[in-house]
């Protein structure tokens, strides 16, 4: 089945940020054999002084397939969380099973953009439900965004890819047929979103980040300069960070 982890508030500002603990998150349970992970975003929530965040009021997803008791997956999420979360945070975590997040959610993770969320709003969006949050030490705010986070990776149209395989070890001149073959992007478009020909090159710099555009894994690519010697490049980091935050 298809599980949606959602974790925030797991940081500090002397501490690794959530994006890191999420990729740990992800490595840890495949390597308990937990998870078959496919995919981390980072989802960026309201910038608003009655919200609490530590330093950009991000949170993360994780989505991948999960072949054994669900509730042996959130045991070891919990367990992770407890000792891998600054002392200071207010961490929480979301689990769900894809058919569980109906349209009320999704539309919760985007009022998380743009309204200040309470954790009563949280509970009560997925009452009825079999959703799992939690929040862990001090007040235990990070649910709000945890549950923000898968409910924005559901809707498949917001966010960039934190971690995808081989996508951060992946650099050089690739014709799209090739870059695809390597990395799981569901398609590569330039800046107008139009899907760049197979045939086409392009260069992948050292911070490729697709996004979630219409439902896919995006990859967004400029056009490169007439003298170089490739079609296209991957967009740059202000480009991608001032689309999705």
């Amino acid at each position: 089945m298809i599980v949606y982890i959602g974790i925030d508030d797991t940081d500090n500002l002397d501490s690794r940020g959530t994006g890191y603990q999420a990729r740990a998150l992800g490595l840890s349970l495949a390597e308990a054999g937990l998870f078959e992970l496919k995919s981390i975003t980072r989802h960026q929530l309201l910038f608003d002084k009655r919200i609490p965040y530590t330093s950009h009021n991000s949170s993360a997803c994780l989505v991948g397939d999960c072949n054994v008791l669900i509730s042996m997956l959130i045991e070891h999420c919990k367990t992770f969380l407890v000792r891998e979360s600054a002392f200071d945070s207010d961490a929480g975590l979301c689990v769900a099973q894809e058919s569980e997040i109906n349209r009320d959610i999704v539309a919760y993770g985007n009022l998380a953009k743009h309204e200040v969320l309470t954790m009563d709003d949280a509970f009560r969006v997925i009452s009825g439900t079999g959703i799992y949050l939690e929040g862990f030490k001090n007040l235990k705010i990070g649910i709000i965004g945890s549950l923000a986070g898968v409910a924005l990776r559901a809707g498949a149209e917001d966010g960039r890819l934190l971690w995808l395989k081989n996508m951060r070890e992946t650099m050089g001149i690739f014709t799209i047929q090739d870059f695809l073959e390597v990395v799981p992007v569901d398609r590569v478009v330039d800046m107008q979103l139009n899907e760049i020909p197979l045939h086409a090159t392009i260069q992948i710099t050292d911070w490729c980040r697709p996004v979630m555009k219409g439902g896919m894994i995006t990859l967004i690519a400029e056009q490169a300069n007439e003298t170089q010697s490739y079609e296209y490049q991957s967009a740059s980091k202000d480009y991608i960070k001032g689309i999705s935050g």
